[in-house]
């Protein structure tokens, strides 16, 4: 791959699940998301948080019956998936059952229709469905949407990231590779990148259309 897994990434285009729809409030707004550890490593110097990227393994059962309904090993390439947490690449259930969640620690996370796919379900998921994800997370690492990120590629420390800004940054990090560059290929992403998050197209893309978080501090 030409590009690196963070570069992807920050164009979002990993999901967790097949199809990505956001968790429906249903009759009952009070359902909690059930998380059971069933590994817990001896060492944990690092949990989850919300920005963060994930690479996780995970099995995805309906509660009713059992069936598996998903598997991201038996998915394409059978490799671990990558998505930043707390950004909506996942539903609203997953999210909350893997934050806090240390690298090499396995969980069982039951979640509620309400924050999964509601009422009208999809796929293989039906209407009203309760979920089982059985997990396992690999690592956690700073994401693309965290503040430090932000920090690192506004060079002029204005809080807004200009074409030349994100160009650099992305210059650096194909570096990284160690292949030749694709002057085309790196335009096209610099351009998908501002068309996704310059969302008044003023040139510039803010720290709110970055989506760093309320509670970052920039």
């Amino acid at each position: 791959m030409f590009f690196s897994t963070k570069l992807i990434c920050f164009l979002q285009i990993f999901n967790l699940l097949t199809i990505h729809v956001h968790g429906e409030k249903t009759e009952d707004a009070t359902e909690e998301v059930k998380i059971e550890v069933l590994h817990l490593p001896n060492e944990c110097d690092l949990k989850s948080k919300r920005g963060d990227l994930l690479n996780a393994h995970y099995d995805g059962y309906l509660a009713n019956d059992g069936s598996k309904f998903y598997c991201s090993r038996s998915e394409k390439d059978g490799h671990p998936k990558w998505f930043v947490l707390g950004v909506g690449q996942v539903i609203k259930g997953l999210e909350t059952g893997m934050m806090n969640m240390c690298p090499g620690e396995k969980r069982k996370v039951t979640i509620p229709p309400s924050l999964a796919y509601g009422i009208h379900g999809a796929g293989k998921i039906p209407p009203n469905a309760t979920l089982i994800f059985e997990i396992e997370l690999y690592a956690v690492t700073q994401g693309p949407r965290s503040v430090n990120t932000f920090k690192k590629i506004d060079l002029d420390q204005d809080k807004h990231l200009s074409r030349d800004e994100v160009k650099h940054y992305l210059m650096e990090d194909f570096k990284k590779d160690g292949k030749p560059r694709d002057l085309v290929r790196e335009d096209w992403i610099l351009e998908d990148i501002f068309k996704k998050n310059d969302h008044d197209g003023n040139g510039l893309i803010s720290a709110k259309e970055y989506n760093v978080y309320q509670h970052d501090e920039l």
